[in-house]
């Protein structure tokens, strides 16, 4: 009966889990306080905010800085971007990196679906851009350039074979550039340049600014992150749009490190130098009257520019999609502190990325992310096979052994104690575990979790097919017999809409009850209870990602014949002991 117990608290714990895995949302925001906006606005004004001082030098002001949401600027002409991942253009007016396509990236599987837009321009709704620039100490707003310089370009469209050079020049002979290369994939390299022909010393500070107008809609999960990201001294930071509304403004200085803005599949990232320190940096949300924009900006500190020399700073800027691959190259490659955190890997991340790389890997062997699952499914039945035998053969010693369990339950049914004391006993004779049952699982549900964080995370398996109507493995499995598969015109809700892949799992889990002894000894009301499980799970993974349900379907029917034959083969070993 405890065995029993355990069971059936173990699996409703299970389920509660995946609910609140699935389910919690966070929770609604407060409304709008205008006292709190209106300390928004005085912390922030239309300029960064100056950095305190550091050990390196006192702090560049910001006074120069206007802000870039209210006015409405003209084109001024454009630069094209062209990669094998990127299309898009650069504008003259502000020199914005605000034009942004992903070239392999479709907004979803319909046929005339777009690609994803990652950056938009100054000028359009929800605008969301990058952009580079200085600070000048002890000089006014027009002795560096700002949100409306028109800036000269030399070199063509900026390709990985061909850099662009942006360049403006002050009155006071003082000339500004931002030399652009890009790579194969989402990398930029920027180089900061001043050259002083004004015949005295300045001081100058670069920095580095993502702005992006408006709340994007986002999946609003508690288990992925979307909103403010970044790395400051070694120590990751996290802050979603409601974080910046309810808690205010993240400010740090950092040593190297990097920070940006993160979606579910898709990030900007300002990458500084990782050996210079920071005197400020600034994750912040900005409120003017009815807008709202969110702001990522890091500035520099000081750097003297004698007369007749020139001063470079270099920093890097990731926009686009994220790949893993790609990301651990960066982050190895330059040296990036925690890069592989923009991937939100989870709570379980020494199983998700494992779990990621076995699959990836099986992919490359397959062609086939689906099969790769399958094939995964059964390499990590090996590794959990000895669990999974020492559950297995207990079982066949509790079914041998239920007519005694019958009995005692039937001579000791009004003396609960003493029906546990020789409960007990009996186990221990025929060697029952009362545990057993509930080891096989318990790494498994790690597991589960771990790749339910895959499939859900990784842009590697977005829109990536399996057979037949499995179109996309990291949605829901749309084919459900509600709108008869598809021939009645309309789109069930998702609540009733149980696709066939969980209709398969509910099947392979009762039938894995009917193969359990333990409910030979429960009660009805636990009985009852463990009959509606497979029927309640059916209808909860109908919403989880077909990936994920095609592998808990697969590891129930591999779990079945394993367990038959395990149990089948220690019946013929105890008949073989008695004879």
């Amino acid at each position: 009966m405890g065995e029993s117990r355990n069971f059936i608290l173990f699996a409703v714990l299970s389920l509660g889990i995946l609910i609140g895995y699935q389910s919690l949302y966070l929770g609604p925001k407060e409304a709008e306080r205008q006292r709190y906006e209106q300390q928004q606005l005085e912390a922030l004004g239309e300029t960064i905010q100056p950095p305190t001082a550091t050990d390196a030098g006192p702090a560049p002001t910001t006074t120069q800085q206007p802000a870039e949401t209210a006015p409405v600027y003209e084109e001024a002409g454009r630069v094209e971007i062209n990669t094998p991942e990127l299309s898009g253009s650069i504008s003259l007016r502000g020199a914005r990196i605000d034009d942004l396509l992903l070239n392999n990236h479709r907004v979803s599987l319909e046929e005339n679906s777009g690609n994803v837009r990652l950056l938009r321009p100054l000028n359009e709704a929800d605008s969301y851009f990058v952009r580079f620039g200085w600070t000048a100490k002890d000089k006014d707003r027009d002795f560096v350039p700002g949100p409306a310089t028109v800036w000269t370009a030399t070199g063509g469209e900026l390709t990985p074979s061909s850099p662009v050079t942006l360049s403006w020049t002050n009155a006071d002979a003082v000339t500004f550039e931002i030399a652009l290369t890009v790579d194969e994939q989402f990398m930029f390299n920027v180089a900061q340049t001043v050259r002083n022909a004004s015949g005295e010393a300045i001081e100058v500070a670069p920095y580095g600014i993502i702005n992006r107008e408006g709340e994007p809609d986002t999946d609003g999960l508690y288990i992925l992150h979307e909103g403010a990201i970044g790395v400051f001294n070694g120590e990751l930071q996290e802050m979603t749009y409601s974080d910046l509304e309810d808690d205010g403004n993240f400010e740090s200085s950092t040593t190297g490190g990097w920070m940006g803005i993160t979606d579910k599949f898709w990030m900007t990232a300002l990458i500084p130098d990782q050996n210079k320190t920071l005197p400020v940096t600034r994750m912040a949300r900005r409120v003017s009257g009815p807008d709202v924009s969110y702001r990522i900006e890091y500035t520099e500190n000081w750097q003297a520019v004698a007369a007749d020399s020139t001063s470079l700073s270099e920093s890097k800027l990731y926009a686009g999609a994220k790949i893993v691959g790609a990301i651990d190259d960066y982050a190895e490659r330059y040296q990036i502190q925690l890069f592989d955190r923009a991937i939100d890997w989870g709570w379980f991340w020494f199983l998700t990325k494992p779990i990621f790389a076995i699959v990836h890997y099986l992919f490359e062997l397959t062609g086939n992310f689906g099969v790769a699952i399958l094939l995964m499914t059964v390499i990590l039945k090996i590794g959990l096979f000895w669990f999974a035998n020492k559950s297995y053969v207990s079982m066949a010693h509790m079914r041998r052994a239920q007519p005694k369990i019958k009995a005692l339950q039937e001579r000791h049914g009004d003396d609960r104690a003493k029906m546990q004391q020789e409960m007990m006993e009996l186990y221990k004779k025929e060697k029952i575990n009362p545990m057993a049952g509930c080891l096989p699982m318990i790494p498994q549900m790690f597991i589960f979790f771990a790749l339910y964080k895959v499939l859900y995370v990784t842009i590697e398996m977005r829109h990536q097919p399996f057979f037949g109507w499995i179109k996309d493995l990291s949605v829901a499995d749309p084919l459900t017999p509600v709108n008869l598969f598809g021939l009645l015109p309309f789109d069930p809700p998702g609540i009733i809409a149980v696709g066939i892949l969980p209709i398969m799992m509910g099947v392979s889990m009762w039938a894995m009850q009917k193969l359990n002894p333990q409910q030979a000894s429960m009660d009805p009301t636990q009985q009852k209870i463990m009959n509606m499980l497979p029927l309640i799970f059916t209808f909860v993974m109908a919403q989880f990602s077909a990936g994920l349900v095609l592998y808990w379907t697969w590891n129930n029917i591999l779990s079945i014949g394993q367990q038959w034959v395990i149990m089948r083969r220690e019946d013929a070993r105890m008949d073989e002991a008695k004879a």
